[in-house]
């Protein structure tokens, strides 16, 4: 299999500044030779083009850069369509969540997805629920066809891009009350860390597996770093305590893996600014690895 690395250095869905240097930084820990001493074939299709805060404007501080995000989700998702209809594997670098209203909904264009979303937030506000008005708040739940239309409707496609029915947010436990109702009403399956503490991140990742899988094409994996433990990726735009430790981030990765069903995954929020010596960015392509098939010891 082919593996085509889509970098997106995007930093206009947060507030926080950094999350652009992404791509570079994750690329930076050596991702290609390590892919490629996993028997890949690896392209790097450089970045999407994404303009700079700078020449943007905030218009709608419910929405904020809306207008420069869009175009680069059209851009995202075409990048990722001609990526799977080539037969490949889209492997997308960010860059802050939002780029997965593109990524995502390129990877849909002709299957029928299962999503497992890894983050410390849900992502589900809109611009009625959101306290901030940041667009990488919001990427999941245009997905599932909630929210301003200029997100959850590119171009003509269908609504919603995503069945919520087949959507799970694993390790979360940072949501707003709005975004909460959100996920309720559109039934989204929600794994938080109180679930993962309870039962274990085995039992967790084969409910969320199993879910996702009903009568899906492949499933989509969206790695948001901010779901580990800063202890463990102190470089994300928005550390919440109390997450992933690093083996339950691997064991996730390596569950998903051996379902065979992986067909594109993004990795996100990669801070550098705010990074020890880029252990975040490590991180990340251990994680990357994992999904795609790499194990510590499995017995042989």
């Amino acid at each position: 299999m082919q593996i085509d690395i889509i970098g997106i250095p995007i930093d206009l869905g947060a507030d926080r500044r950094g999350v652009d240097m992404g791509p570079s930084a994750i690329r930076y820990a050596h991702l290609q030779n390590k892919l490629e001493a996993l028997g890949y074939t690896v392209e790097d299709k450089g970045n999407i083009e994404v303009p700079i805060a700078e020449m943007c404007r905030i218009d709608e501080p419910t929405l904020k850069y809306i207008d420069c995000i869009v175009p680069m989700s059209r851009r995202a998702a075409g990048a990722v369509a001609t990526s799977i209809q080539a037969g490949h594997f889209p492997l997308v670098l960010g860059g802050d969540h939002s780029l997965s209203l593109g990524s995502i909904r390129g990877a849909a264009k002709h299957k029928k997805l299962g999503l497992l979303w890894i983050d410390a937030h849900a992502d589900f506000n809109t611009e009625k629920t959101t306290p901030s008005g940041n667009i990488h708040g919001m990427p999941l739940a245009a997905l599932c066809g909630l929210g301003d239309a200029r997100l959850t409707q590119l171009w003509d496609e269908p609504l919603p891009v995503l069945d919520p029915k087949r959507v799970a947010v694993i390790g979360a436990r940072d949501l707003d009350p709005g975004e909460k109702a959100n996920l309720r009403e559109a039934g989204v399956m929600v794994m938080g860390m109180e679930q993962i503490d309870r039962f274990g991140m085995v039992t967790v990742m084969e409910k969320a597996i199993e879910r996702v899988s009903r009568d899906a094409d492949g499933i989509y994996l969206s790695f948001d770093m901010d779901a580990m433990d800063p202890r463990h990726a102190p470089g994300v735009g928005t550390p919440v305590p109390a997450g992933l430790t690093q083996r339950e981030g691997h064991l996730a990765c390596e569950m998903i893996a051996e379902t065979g069903k992986l067909i594109g995954m993004d990795i996100v929020e990669v801070n550098a600014i705010l990074d020890i010596q880029n252990q975040t960015g490590m991180l990340a392509v251990e994680f990357v690895l994992s999904a795609l098939g790499k194990r510590i010891w499995n017995g042989d």
